[in-house]
């Protein structure tokens, strides 16, 4: 057989045995396909959920943070957008359509966010100019960020090439300043993940995150091949459920004027801090609370100047406004005599000498006349004749060195030093004892309440806006019973003497037409030696006071601490700069309401944007007083804000155009003189309390930006 033979037969062999390996190979793959067909499982994995998976995405469902609203139901806090500017300097960088996406008019770039940025237009320059040539874009700094929708705007509508926006959720506090350590601050904060969420940082905000954040939801949305979302495809794997609503029992007419004489206050004396509460003591409800230095919760700006919620975290000896209490538990346990004397001035008490404020003292005098004098050996007396074991008692029974359970965050207890007689003694009159306002003010409900002490609460409601359904009510909430209903009004009428007996203590504090009961305090302050400092800048001042003495209806403190300086007047006529209106305000309100009934209130319509003609007959029909400013056709402005309610006859502040001319306030109460101003823009200061008498500027006058007016109230 030639070789040519056998090289066909090889062949031929060869060819076999690769069409039988084929036939083999296919035969295999068909039974592997048709098991992955009908199985639809490779090595233990769902072909059918993988298939899914790709074309399937799960996104989260943001939560929205809940609001937090004023007693008025105004919102306080609530979420939004801001937005930080960018401009992109990368020539290569264009669109589809050969459009430029960068910056193209860096001068007119310039001039539009200088105006807008409220930035030096040559700094913005020089930003839009780098050094670096290959700089890809650029931000603003500060002034960049957390910017508001309108200023967005702005800036759009002058079509700038190259300038774009990022987007970050936010939290808006439309008030600015307004009980900002109690309500306190959220922030965008970065979760293990990599998601964004916002988290309460102080106050309210913190307090309740957990109900105020709700829980984000999940949702499945499929896909097709191109990317592009099926229709009818989505579909919820788990709920979103937006965070509770927080309702606070905190008045904003009330508020906003405490504010507005904090601020003045702070101004002139310029304090190492100052606080305000004012409650009703007949629910417990705080209706204003603020402290200096405070901050915006919107800006951030003066957040580093106090951390800390002073009406809760930093205890103080009181000084003073403690004599209430003693008083309260020399009467209440039978020691209390008042006609008997004592002499005034200096006191020993082994080694130590208790001084009055007035060191030459008064003479002999008695107890009563020693407590409207305000008298320490007084009061250091009064501790002796109970022993220290029923002063401790009463102190205890007044709900000191304990916790009020107010729920802000980081609430002090206070201290006490107790072991020696002297120490015994200083605290009868506020020194060597630390306590909060908070913890004071609840005290005092004792003395307001005919014995009866009630917990201060900030909290109206929480309600679960997924369900309409109010998952938390506050309440009048008993806390103790401290003294007899005859010892409250005993230690009330003695407080009504410190205002009007004419040797006392408090006549600054008297309102027209209404009997007020006040104790002051100065406290000496420790310096960081340990020693007692001396001189006006180094004591803490303060007013404790009730209205009406008999029967009261609200409490007010004012702490003035470690003033720099107090100029034109006393300190306590500059105290009553902030108690005077504030309280007038409240009762002048509380009768309003008193003698309309419980008809009375309204909301305020959406005014903005009618002619002056159409809104002035809207509120005439409504009951209500319009004031327009300007000469304008249409009304630009309100005040109140939309929804807000208001008492018939109450003023409503229109604003139209922008010539604006002074109106006469002869007869206003401070809150509409407040509200004036804050329309106006005019930069107010006040003195006195009631209703305006006097005014700086006249009726007819031109308002001028910036213009500064004094109201004087009587």
């Amino acid at each position: 057989m030639s070789s040519f033979d056998n090289t066909r037969r090889n062949r031929r062999h060869f060819g076999n045995v690769l069409l039988v390996a084929t036939l083999v190979v296919f035969i295999l793959l068909g039974i592997r396909f048709i098991y992955i067909s009908v199985g639809k499982h490779v090595q233990h994995v769902s072909l059918s959920k993988q298939t899914q998976a790709l074309y399937t995405e799960q996104q989260t469902i943001h939560a929205q943070r809940g609001t937090i609203y004023d007693a008025d139901k105004n919102p306080i806090a609530m979420d939004t957008n801001t937005y930080t500017v960018y401009a992109v300097l990368n020539k290569r960088q264009v669109g589809a359509n050969g459009k430029p996406l960068y910056v193209t008019n860096k001068a007119k770039a310039a001039q539009v966010l200088s105006k807008a940025l409220h930035m030096d237009e040559k700094k913005i320059a020089q930003i839009l100019n780098p050094e670096n040539k290959n700089t890809f874009q650029v931000e603003f700094g500060a002034a960049g960020k957390n910017l508001s929708i309108a200023t967005k705007k702005s800036i759009e509508a002058a079509h700038l090439n190259g300038v774009s926006f990022t987007t970050q959720s936010a939290r808006l506090y439309p008030n600015g300043i307004f009980a900002s350590h109690m309500i306190g601050y959220a922030q965008p904060t970065v979760l293990s993940g990599g998601a964004t969420t916002l988290a309460g940082k102080m106050g309210l905000e913190q307090q309740l995150n957990k109900q105020l954040s709700g829980e984000n939801g999940v949702k499945q949305v499929k896909h097709d091949s191109l990317g592009y979302t099926l229709p009818d495809s989505q579909q919820n794997k788990k709920p979103v459920k937006n965070g509770d609503n927080v309702y606070t029992t905190l008045n904003p007419d009330l508020q906003n004027l405490l504010e507005n004489q904090m601020q003045i206050l702070n101004d002139k004396l310029q304090p190492k801090n100052m606080v305000a509460m004012l409650l009703d003591t007949k629910t417990g409800k705080i209706l204003a609370a603020s402290q200096r230095p405070t901050f915006n919760a919107t800006t951030m700006e003066g957040l580093d100047a106090q951390w800390t919620n002073l009406l809760v975290s930093d205890p103080y000896e009181p000084g003073s406004t403690m004599k209430g209490i003693s008083l309260a538990a020399s009467i209440d346990s039978g020691h209390f005599k008042g006609s008997d004397t004592y002499q005034s001035g200096r006191y020993r008490i082994g080694n130590a000498i208790v001084p009055d404020w007035n060191p030459a003292g008064w003479g002999v005098i008695s107890y009563s006349k020693g407590f409207d004098l305000s008298s320490n050996v007084a009061m250091a007396h009064l501790e002796q004749q109970m022993g220290p074991t029923t002063w401790q008692k009463y102190i205890k029974n007044f709900g000191f060195l304990k916790s009020t359970n107010s729920g802000l965050p980081g609430e002090a207890h206070g201290t006490m030093q107790f072991a020696q007689p002297i120490e015994q003694a200083n605290t009868a009159f506020g020194q060597g004892i630390t306590v909060t306002p908070m913890q004071l003010m609840q005290a005092y409900t004792a003395i307001a309440g005919n014995g009866t002490m009630i917990k201060p609460y900030y909290l109206d409601k929480v309600v679960d806006p997924n369900t309409g359904k109010t998952v938390y009510r506050g309440k009048t909430e008993t806390v103790g019973h401290a003294i007899s209903a005859e010892t409250a009004a005993k230690v009330r009428n003695h407080m009504t003497d410190y205002v009007y007996k004419s040797y006392g203590m408090g006549h600054d504090f008297k309102i027209n037409g209404y009997k007020v009961a006040a104790k002051t305090g100065t406290a000496q302050v420790v310096g960081s030696n340990g020693q007692y400092m001396d001189g006006m800048d180094s004591t803490l001042n303060s007013v404790i006071g009730m209205v009406p003495a008999k029967n009261p209806r609200y409490l007010m403190y004012v702490t003035v601490n470690q003033p720099k300086q107090v100029p034109e007047k006393t300190i306590t006529q500059w105290e009553n700069d902030v108690f005077g209106p504030v309280m007038t305000e409240a009762l002048a309100m509380n009768q309003a309401t008193a003698l309309r009934g419980k008809e009375t209130s309204t909301k305020v319509p959406k005014l903005v944007g009618q002619s002056v003609d159409d809104a002035n007959k809207t509120l005439t029909d409504m009951s209500l007083t319009p004031v327009v400013v300007g000469d304008g056709d249409k009304i630009t402005a309100q005040l109140p804000a939309v929804g807000q309610k208001t008492l018939n006859n109450q003023r409503i502040f229109l604003r139209a155009g922008n010539n604006l001319t002074i109106t006469d306030m002869k007869g206003w109460s401070m809150g509409d003189v407040l509200a004036y101003a804050k329309l106006t823009g005019l930069s107010l200061r006040t003195s006195g309390s009631g209703f305006a008498t006097e005014q700086s500027i006249a009726p007819g006058k031109t308002i001028q930006p910036g213009n500064d007016i004094t109201v004087k109230f009587k």
